[in-house]
C-alpha cells in the first residue's frame, strides 16, 4: 500500500477512536449532568413530576444520542476533509524527499527542494539542500581534480614520450637523455606525494608530533635550505634572527609550511626583488608573515588562492617550479597545528602570507 492511503487510513482510525470515545464519555458523564435538571423539573412539578422522572430521564438520553448521531456524520465528514488535505501535503513534502534522494542517487547534485514553511517538512527540505550543495561542491570538487592531476602530469609524460621516442629514433643517446629523464621523474614524484599529503590533511588524518619547539632554530634551517635558490634567482632573502617565545607545533610540519610560503614567494618575485620573513607576538600566537615584491595579487583571486590547484596566473609553466597545492597543504598543515593561513596583496608592490601557531604553555 503507497504512502497516502496508509496514512490516511491511520487518520481515519484516529477519527473513528475519537467518535467511539466521544459516545462512551457521553454515556458515562452525561447523566451525571442531565439528572440535576431532571432533579430541578421534578420538585417544580411536585408529586407529578416525579411519575415522569423515568421519561424525561429516557428523553434527555434519547435526546443526547439523536443530537450527537447527528452532529457525528457532518464532524466526521469535516474530519475527513481535514485528514485528507493534511495527508496529502505530508505526502507532497516525502514525494519531493523521495524524488530529490533519488535524484541525488543518480548523480544529479544540482536538485533542490523548495523550503518554504516553518515545520518540520520545511526544515527537512532546508537540510536536503544544504546536503545536496556540499555534495555537489565535492563532485566539482572531485572533476576539478582529475582534471587538474591529468593537465599536471600530461607535461611530463609528453617530455618522457619525446625523450623516449628520440633514443628510439637514435636522435640522442641514452646518457643524453638519462638527466632530463630523471627530472621529469622527479616531478612526477613530488607532485603524487603533494597530492597524498593533501588527501591527508584534507581528511584529518596527518600525524602531528606536537612539542615546545623553538621557532628560531626552524628559520635558520629553512634559510640554510634556500639561500642558494635565492641567489640564483637574484632575490634577496631577509630571515630575523630571534630570540622568539617557543610555540607548540610539530617542527617538521612548521617547516615544511615556510618551505611552501617561500617556495611560492620565490617564484614570483622577479630578479632584483626581496623576501623577508617577520615574526612577532599576536596575543596567545606567534605571527610568522612572508612577505615579497612580486607583482601581486587581484582582490578576485585572494579567496581562491588556497584551493587545489588554482593558479593566478593560468599561463604559468610547470617549469617555474610549483605543483599547484603548495598553499593548500600549507593551510591544511597550520590549521592542524591550531593556527590559521592568510594573505594580503597590493597589485604591483607584493604580497604578505601569515600564519599563526600557538605559543608554548
Amino acid at each position: 500500500m503507497r504512502f497516502l492511503p496508509r496514512l490516511l487510513l491511520s487518520h481515519l482510525l484516529v477519527i473513528a477512536l475519537a467518535v467511539a470515545g466521544l459516545f462512551v464519555a457521553a454515556e458515562l458523564f452525561a447523566p451525571n449532568f442531565y439528572r440535576a435538571h431532571v432533579d430541578e423539573m421534578v420538585q417544580t412539578l411536585g408529586p407529578a413530576g416525579a411519575e415522569l422522572r423515568g421519561n424525561l430521564e429516557h428523553g434527555m438520553r434519547l435526546t443526547l444520542t439523536r443530537a450527537l448521531g447527528a452532529s457525528v456524520p457532518l464532524a466526521v465528514l469535516v474530519a475527513i476533509g481535514a485528514a485528507l488535505l493534511s495527508s496529502r501535503r505530508v505526502v507532497r513534502g516525502v514525494e519531493a524527499l523521495r524524488a530529490g534522494s533519488e535524484a541525488l542517487a543518480a548523480g544529479e547534485y544540482h536538485a533542490r527542494l523548495q523550503a518554504g514553511g516553518r515545520d518540520e517538512l520545511s526544515d527537512l527540505a532546508h537540510n536536503f539542500n544544504v546536503m545536496a550543495e556540499r555534495l555537489e561542491r565535492v563532485e566539482q570538487g572531485r572533476v576539478e581534480l582529475i582534471s587538474n592531476v591529468a593537465h599536471e602530469l600530461r607535461a611530463p609524460l609528453a617530455a618522457l614520450r619525446g625523450y623516449a621516442d628520440a633514443i628510439t629514433d637514435g636522435v640522442m643517446a641514452p646518457e643524453h637523455a638519462a638527466g632530463a629523464i630523471t627530472r621529469e621523474v622527479a616531478a612526477m614524484e613530488r607532485l603524487v606525494q603533494d597530492l597524498s599529503l593533501v588527501s591527508r590533511v584534507e581528511a584529518g588524518r596527518i600525524e602531528l608530533r606536537l612539542q615546545r619547539l623553538d621557532v628560531a632554530g626552524v628559520l635558520a634551517g629553512v634559510q640554510e635550505r634556500f639561500s642558494l635558490a635565492f641567489e640564483e634567482r637574484g632575490v634577496g632573502l631577509v630571515v630575523p634572527a630571534g630570540p622568539f617565545p617557543a610555540v607548540r607545533a610539530d617542527g617538521e610540519r612548521l617547516a615544511q609550511v615556510l618551505t611552501n610560503l617561500l617556495g611560492n614567494a620565490l617564484r614570483h618575485t622577479p630578479r632584483g626583488g626581496q623576501v623577508s620573513l617577520g615574526v612577532r607576538v599576536d596575543g596567545g600566537a606567534l605571527r610568522v608573515e612572508v612577505t615579497d615584491t612580486g607583482p601581486g595579487i587581484a582582490p578576485e583571486h585572494l579567496d581562491r588562492v588556497f584551493e587545489r590547484f588554482y593558479r593566478v596566473d593560468a599561463a604559468r609553466a610547470r617549469a617555474d617550479g610549483g605543483s599547484g597545492v603548495g598553499l593548500t597543504i600549507a593551510r591544511g598543515l597550520t590549521e592542524a597545528m591550531g593556527g590559521r593561513l592568510s594573505v594580503a596583496s597590493q597589485v604591483g608592490r607584493g604580497s604578505t602570507f601569515a600564519f599563526t601557531v600557538p605559543l608554548a604553555g
